[in-house]
C-alpha cells in the first residue's frame, strides 16, 4: 500500500470521525430549542444518517474497520438500534476477493498446484472477512475442508488502520476525557498483528479444542464444568493459509434456519457462555473475538455450538485467571473488600476510593443479558447508573460540573482485563443478537469457584507451599507439623502463630491462604480480623492515658465526658468500664441484629453509649461488655487525650514498637489486598445447635430457639467481611492485625512495657508499612470536658493554606516524590499521617527514648487488677482492668490476654516472660488455638491456663464466645 493510499485512507477516518462528532454535537444545542415530542425523531434521525456513514466507509475501506464495525454490530443491549440494524450487514460477507488472487495465494503458500492439493474447490466463497476469504473444499483423500486464505496486502492495512483508530481514541479522550477508550485500543494494537499468522491460529485451534475435550470421547459429562461445543480439527496451515475440517452448521443471524431447525437459542448462547468461562477461568487460554460470525450452530440434534476462528486468542497468567475469579465471585457475593483486592492483584488501579461505585460497575460487566427489545430502556439505565457515579464523584471531589466531566476514575487498565472485558460484552452482544436472557453469574459463577477451590483444596501434604516461612527454632518446627496435620483435618484456612520468650522471637510462622476464594498463601504482613483481641490494644491504649498522667481509674468517666452523665451514669468510673462492671453490657447490644452499618458511625455509636441506661449498680456485677465495651473507652481515650481514637492508637502502640501497618483498628483504603477473609468451620457450627438460652447471655443475646445461635455466628463472617464494617473504628470487635504484631504488643507489655529488639524474624520486615489510618471521629470542646479543642486534619489544612492528602499503601513508594500527586487524590476521608503530632506530643513520647512505653512499676497489676489495684475489680472477676485474667492449675496468677471470636488470641505470661499471638480467619470453636497453646506450653514447660485446655482444646476465646456473649 503506497503512501498515497495510506493518506487518503487517514483522511477519510478522521473526516468521518469528524463529521459524526460535530453532528452529534450540533444536535445536543439543537435540541434545547425543540419540543419533549420532537426530540426523539431527531436523535433517530441523526443515528440512521451517522450509522450509514460508518457502514459506508467500513464496506470501503475493510480491514481492521470491519472487525471493529462487528464488534459494535453486536452492542444491541446499549447501541442505538439504527447503528445495530445498518451494522449487521457486516457479519455477512464482504465483496469476494478475485479467484485468481486466491488460487496464486494457496500455491505460493502451500507450494503446490491446486490439482495437486484439491480434488475439487468451490470457486464462491462461504464468506470473505476482514482478513481473509473461506472457501469450501475436496482434499485429494475425500475429506471435506474448508480453506481460509489471507487478502494480499492486509497487513499493511491492518496495521496502518490501527495506527489511524488509536490517534482517533486519542482525540477522543482528549475532547471527551470520560470516555478514554486508550486501555482497550493499546491491546488491540498489541494483540490484533498477531491474527495475521495463520499457524498461530492454527496452534490456538488445537489448544482450545484440547482444553475443552472436544475431541475426547470418554469426558465426564456429568461434570459441573462439562462443556458441549464442537471446534473443527486443523488439517494444514502456514502464515496465510489455513485448511480445517468442514463442519456443516447454522450462522447465528440465520434466524428463520434456527426456527426451522428447532435450534433452542437460548439453549446455545448459555453453552457458548460456559465454553468461555472455562476458557477464561479454567484453562486461561480464551478466544478474545466472540462475535457472531464466529459461531455457527450443528444442524443434528443436541445443535451444538461449533467455534470458530481463534486468530486473537489471549493467554493469561495464573495469578491474573485467580484475580479474574476474585473479582466475579467479589461482584456475585457483593465483597467489597475481595473486589478491591481482586483489582490490586490484577494491576487496576482508581484514582479514588469509592468502593461503593466500583462495586456497581463491576456488576454491570455481570449483569443477566437484555434481548434487544430491551435496550433503549437499558441504556437509559446505564446512563443513569454513570449520571449518579460521577455526582458522587463530583461531591467528593468537590469538582465544577467542567472539571467533573474531563475525570476518569480509572487510572491504570491492565491490558489482560481489557481482552476480558471486551469479551463479556461480545457475549452479552451476542445475547442480544439472538433475543435472549443469559444470567452470567449462574453460568460463569462454578467455572470461576473452581479455578480457585481447586488451588484452595490442596492441603499442606500435597502443597510445599502451604509454610513458606523459615523455622527459626525446634519448637517451631513441632509446631508446624502439627498446623499440617490441622490443616489435612480442614480445620485451618490460613493462620499466624507469633512467638516470644525472653524477649527474643522463637515462633514466626504463617501458613494457609487469605480465604475461601483467595488461594494467594498468608504472609508475615497479611492482615486477621481478630474480634475481641482488639479489647486489649484498646485497654492498652486506656491504661497508657493513664500512665501519662492524662486520666485516673478511679476518676468519674462523666468528668471526663460530660455527656456520658446522662441517665444516671455518674457514678460510673474509668475502672468499672475496664472491668466490665459498669451495667453497660447490653448498652448498643442491638446493632448487629437491627442495624449493623449503625456500627460504621463513630459519633453516633459514641452519642448512643453516652445516653444508655445502666441495667445494674457500678461495680456489682461483672457482665461481659461484648461492644459497648470498645465505644465506653473510645470515648474516654478521646475526651481525655483531646485526640482522636487512632492518634493515639498511633503514639501509644503503633509507632514505639515500629509495627506500622500491621495493627489497625478500621483499616484504611490501600490495604485490601492483605486481607484475610473470615469464613466458618461448618463441623464446629453444628456443635452449637445443642446450645440454648442461658441465664448469663445479655438480655438481647436470649435465643427463643436452639437454632438461632448458629444461624446467627454463620452471618458473622458475612458482616465483617463487608468493607463498611472492616473501614468503621470498633474497638471491641474490629482489629486487624498480623500475629507478629499482635505478639510483638504482647511482648512489650509482658515485659513492663519495654520495648523488644527489633522484629527481625520475617519478611518483608515488620514496620515496612506505611500506616496511615482514617480518623473519622472530630473533636469539638464540649461543656464539662477535660479536652482541648483540637484541630482537625482539613482545619490544618486551611490554616496552613495547604490541601494535605496522604496515600494509600499503594502509593507509599511514590508519595513525597515529585507528581507523584498529580492532579487527583485517593478519597480515604479524613486521613492524617502517623507521623504528624500535636505540640504535646515530646510529654507523650518521653519514655519512648528510655525504650519503654509504661513507666508505671506495677503495670502488670495494673493490667490484671492485683495488688493496690485489686479493689478496683470484681472479686474472682474473669477480667481485670481490660484483660481477660488466664488461670492454670498451680501458680499465682501470671497471665493475661484477650481472644477473639473464631480462636484469634494474644496472650502473657509474666513469670515465663512469654508472649505468644494466633490470628486465623477460619472461625471454630477454639479446638486450633487449644492445640497451638497445648504444645508450645508444653515444649516450654509453662503452666497451660485452664481455659486452653478444657473441652479438647476448647480455646477461652470460644469459650467467653459461646458459653457467654456471642462477639466477644
Amino acid at each position: 500500500m503506497g503512501w498515497g493510499n495510506i493518506y487518503k485512507r487517514r483522511v477519510k477516518v478522521f473526516t468521518l470521525a469528524l463529521v459524526i462528532y460535530f453532528d452529534y454535537k450540533a444536535l445536543q444545542q439543537r435540541e434545547k430549542w425543540v419540543s419533549k415530542s420532537k426530540k426523539n425523531s431527531l436523535w433517530e434521525k441523526a443515528h440512521e444518517r451517522n450509522a450509514k456513514r460508518l457502514l459506508n466507509l467500513i464496506i470501503e475501506l475493510e480491514g481492521l474497520w470491519v472487525k471493529m464495525g462487528q464488534y459494535l454490530s453486536t452492542r444491541a443491549d446499549v447501541l442505538p438500534e439504527a447503528y445495530i440494524y445498518f451494522l449487521r450487514q457486516l457479519q455477512d460477507s464482504l465483496p469476494p476477493r478475485p479467484l485468481q488472487e486466491i488460487y496464486r495465494n494457496i500455491q505460493k503458500e502451500l507450494g503446490k498446484t491446486m490439482d495437486d492439493l484439491f480434488s475439487s474447490f468451490d470457486d464462491i466463497p462461504i464468506a470473505t472477512a476482514s482478513i481473509a476469504q473461506v472457501h469450501r473444499a475436496t482434499l485429494r483423500n475425500g475429506q471435506d475442508v474448508v480453506v481460509k486464505v489471507q487478502h494480499e496486502g492486509i497487513k499493511a492495512v491492518i496495521l496502518e488502520d490501527l495506527k489511524n483508530a488509536k490517534s482517533i481514541v486519542d482525540w477522543i479522550a482528549w475532547a471527551e476525557p470520560q470516555y478514554d477508550f486508550n486501555p482497550m485500543i493499546d491491546e488491540w494494537c498489541k494483540e490484533a498483528p498477531k491474527e495475521l499468522d495463520f499457524n498461530h491460529e492454527a496452534e490456538n485451534t488445537r489448544t482450545v479444542s484440547k482444553n475443552l475435550g472436544c475431541k475426547n470421547n470418554h469426558r465426564n459429562t456429568n461434570s459441573e464444568n462439562y462443556v458441549d461445543v464442537l471446534i473443527p480439527e486443523v488439517i494444514q496451515s502456514s502464515e496465510k493459509v489455513l485448511i480445517l475440517e468442514y463442519m456443516d452448521g447454522i450462522r447465528l443471524n440465520d434466524s428463520e434456519l434456527l426456527e426451522a431447525f428447532g435450534v433452542d437459542k437460548k439453549k446455545v448462547v448459555e453453552e457458548i457462555t460456559r465454553a468461555y468461562a472455562h476458557q477464561i477461568y479454567v484453562d486461561g487460554f480464551f478466544n478474545g473475538d466472540p462475535h457472531p460470525g464466529n459461531f455457527l450452530v450443528s444442524k443434528e440434534p443436541p445443535h451444538r455450538p461449533i467455534l470458530l476462528d481463534f486468530g486473537l486468542t489471549k493467554l493469561i497468567s495464573s495469578s491474573m485467571k485467580q484475580a479474574l475469579a476474585k473479582m466475579f465471585l467479589a461482584s456475585a457475593e457483593g465483597d467489597h473488600v475481595a473486589l478491591l483486592s481482586a483489582f490490586a492483584e490484577m494491576g487496576l488501579k482508581l484514582r479514588l476510593d469509592l468502593p461503593e461505585q466500583a462495586m456497581m460497575v463491576t456488576n454491570v460487566f455481570f449483569r443477566a443479558s437484555t434481548p434487544s427489545s430491551e435496550a433503549l430502556e437499558n441504556m437509559k439505565a446505564l446512563n443513569e447508573e454513570r449520571t449518579k457515579n460521577m455526582k458522587i464523584i463530583q461531591e467528593k471531589m468537590k469538582l465544577s460540573k467542567k472539571e467533573v466531566s474531563r475525570f476518569n476514575p480509572v487510572d491504570a487498565f491492565p491490558g489482560d482485563a481489557v481482552i476480558f472485558v471486551r469479551v463479556l460484552n461480545l457475549l452479552r452482544g451476542l445475547s442480544s443478537t439472538l433475543n435472549v436472557r443469559v444470567v452470567y453469574l449462574d453460568i460463569m459463577r462454578p467455572f470461576a469457584e473452581s479455578v480457585l477451590q481447586g488451588k484452595i483444596s490442596r492441603g499442606p501434604a500435597t502443597n510445599a507451599q502451604w509454610i513458606s516461612t523459615p523455622v527459626h527454632s525446634d519448637l517451631e518446627a513441632k509446631l508446624r507439623q502439627l498446623l499440617i496435620k490441622l490443616g489435612d483435618d480442614d480445620k485451618i484456612l490460613g493462620i499466624q502463630v507469633c512467638a516470644y520468650k525472653d524477649g527474643k522471637v522463637i515462633i514466626d510462622t504463617s501458613a494457609g491462604v487469605l480465604g475461601r476464594y483467595d488461594p494467594r498463601p498468608v504472609k508475615p504482613d497479611s492482615l486477621f480480623p481478630v474480634f475481641s483481641a482488639t479489647k486489649g490494644i484498646t485497654a492498652g491504649m486506656l491504661h497508657w492515658l493513664i500512665d501519662n498522667g492524662k486520666l485516673k481509674l478511679e476518676e468519674n468517666v462523666a468528668n471526663i465526658w460530660s455527656e456520658f452523665g446522662a441517665n444516671g451514669k455518674t457514678s460510673i468510673k474509668v475502672h468499672h468500664v475496664l472491668n466490665h462492671t459498669s451495667g453497660l453490657h447490653n448498652a448498643l447490644s442491638g446493632i448487629p441484629r437491627e442495624d449493623p452499618l449503625l456500627m460504621c458511625d463513630w459519633e453516633e455509636c459514641l452519642n448512643r453509649i453516652a445516653m444508655s441506661i445502666p441495667e445494674s449498680e457500678p461495680g456489682h456485677e461483672q457482665l461481659y461488655h461484648y461492644l459497648s465495651f470498645g465505644w465506653l473507652c473510645g470515648g474516654i481515650i478521646e475526651h481525655a487525650s483531646g485526640k482522636k481514637f487512632q492518634e493515639i492508637l498511633n503514639e501509644a502502640i503503633i509507632n514505639p514498637l515500629n509495627i506500622e501497618g500491621e495493627i489497625y483498628i478500621g483499616i484504611p483504603p490501600g490495604v485490601e489486598s492483605r486481607l484475610a477473609t473470615l469464613t466458618i468451620d461448618v463441623e464446629d457450627l453444628k456443635l452449637l445447635a445443642g446450645m440454648g438460652s442461658r441465664p448469663d447471655l445479655p438480655s438481647t443475646f436470649q435465643l427463643g430457639e436452639i437454632g438461632d445461635l448458629p444461624q446467627m455466628v454463620a452471618a458473622i463472617p458475612i458482616l465483617f467481611n463487608t468493607l463498611n464494617i472492616r473501614r468503621a473504628i470498633v474497638p471491641a470487635a474490629n482489629g486487624h492485625c498480623s500475629a507478629r504484631a499482635l505478639a510483638r504488643y504482647y511482648a512489650a507489655l509482658v515485659a513492663g512495657g519495654i520495648i523488644p529488639p527489633p522484629h527481625t524474624a520475617s519478611e518483608p520486615p515488620l514496620g515496612s508499612h506505611p500506616h496511615i489510618p482514617t480518623f473519622s471521629s472530630l473533636h469539638h470542646k464540649k461543656k464539662g470536658s477535660k479536652s482541648k479543642e483540637v484541630a482537625t486534619p482539613k482545619d490544618k489544612a486551611k490554616k496552613d493554606g495547604h490541601n494535605h492528602s496522604h496515600p494509600t499503601e499503594s502509593e507509599s513508594s511514590t508519595y513525597g516524590k515529585k507528581d507523584a500527586g498529580k492532579n487527583y487524590a485517593k478519597l480515604a476521608t479524613d486521613i492524617t499521617s502517623s507521623t504528624s503530632t500535636s505540640n504535646n506530643d515530646t510529654e507523650y513520647y518521653t519514655n519512648k527514648k528510655d525504650g519503654k512505653i509504661f513507666k508505671n512499676p506495677k503495670i502488670h497489676d495494673s493490667f490484671m487488677g492485683l495488688g493496690e489495684y485489686e479493689n478496683l475489680v470484681f472479686p474472682n472477676g474473669a477480667f481485670g482492668l481490660g484483660f481477660k485474667r488466664y488461670n492454670s492449675k498451680d501458680g499465682p496468677l501470671t497471665t493475661f490476654g484477650h481472644s477473639g471470636l473464631g480462636g484469634s488470641t494474644g496472650f502473657c505470661d509474666v513469670e515465663h516472660n512469654f508472649a505468644i499471638a494466633v490470628t486465623l480467619n477460619k472461625m471454630s470453636l477454639g479446638g486450633v488455638t487449644g492445640k497451638v497453646m497445648q504444645l508450645v506450653c508444653s515444649e516450654l514447660n509453662i503452666p497451660l491456663p485452664e481455659e486452653f485446655a478444657r473441652f479438647g482444646g476448647q480455646g477461652s476465646d470460644m469459650q467467653q464466645n459461646f458459653d457467654k456473649p456471642l462477639i466477644n
